[in-house]
C-alpha cells in the first residue's frame, strides 16, 4: 500500500504548488488565529484555486464557530475538514462536508474510546500532545501508545521529518502521514528541499 501524504500548514501559492509538484495528496490551510500557520480567507481561496486536481484541500480548525467553518467552505470549498480541538461528533458532522477527527496522544488516553464517537470521520489523525498547543509542535509521541486496529484510517502526525518518517511508517503503516515543521524553513514557510527529501523517504519506506 503506499502511504499517503499531506503537507499542512501551507500559506503560499509557492509552498502549495512545490507540495503538489513533487507528489502530495494534500495540503493542510489553518485556520487558528493563534498558529503561526495562520492564512486569511483571501489567501486560502489563492492557494486553492491554484492547486492541480487530485490534490486535497484540507481546512484544518481548533474550537471554531459555526460561522467560521461555514465561512472557509464557501471561500476556498476544501475537500476535507480537519478539526484539531474538543469538538463534539455531532459538530464535526454538521457541515456537510467529510472530515478528520484529531486526537493528540498521551499515556492515560484511551485512544479507542475517544475516537469512538468520531466512527464516521474520514481518517483519524493523531499527533503529539502538548498543553498549550493544538499541531505543529514538532515533537513525536510514543508510536507504541497507538492501537493495533483502528476503525478509520489512521493519519500519523507529530514531528515526522525526512530522519524519522521511514521508520514510523514500517512500524505504524498508517494510511497516511502529515508533516508541517519536518518541511519548514522557518515556521509558515516551506522548503522545498526538504519537501522533497521528505517525500522521497516516504517512497522508499513503502519499497
Amino acid at each position: 500500500m503506499r502511504t499517503r501524504v499531506k503537507i499542512c500548514g501551507i500559506t503560499s501559492v509557492s509552498d502549495g504548488l512545490a507540495a503538489a509538484r513533487h507528489g502530495a495528496d494534500a495540503i493542510g490551510l489553518i485556520f487558528y488565529p493563534p498558529s503561526p500557520r495562520l492564512v486569511t480567507l483571501e489567501r486560502a481561496r489563492e492557494i486553492a484555486a491554484s492547486l492541480p486536481a487530485f490534490v486535497a484541500r484540507v481546512a484544518v480548525f481548533v474550537n471554531p464557530a459555526a460561522g467560521d467553518v461555514e465561512a472557509v467552505i464557501g471561500a476556498c470549498r476544501p475537500d476535507l475538514l480537519q478539526f484539531h480541538g474538543e469538538e463534539a461528533a455531532d459538530f464535526c458532522r454538521s457541515f456537510g462536508v467529510p472530515y478528520l477527527r484529531a486526537l493528540r496522544v498521551r499515556p492515560g488516553v484511551d485512544l479507542l474510546e475517544s475516537l469512538s464517537l468520531f466512527g464516521d470521520a474520514a481518517g483519524w489523525l493523531l499527533d503529539a500532545y502538548r498543553q498549550e498547543l493544538y499541531g505543529g509542535t514538532g515533537e513525536a509521541f510514543d508510536w507504541g501508545l497507538i492501537p493495533r486496529s483502528l476503525a478509520r484510517p489512521l493519519i500519523l502526525s507529530g514531528g515526522l521529518d525526512t530522519e524519522n518518517v521511514g521508520a514510523a511508517i514500517r512500524r505504524v503503516r498508517p494510511w497516511a502521514v502529515d508533516v508541517s515543521s519536518g518541511v519548514e524553513a522557518a515556521k509558515g514557510v516551506k522548503d522545498e528541499r526538504r519537501t522533497a527529501a521528505f517525500m522521497e523517504a516516504v517512497r522508499n519506506a513503502d519499497v
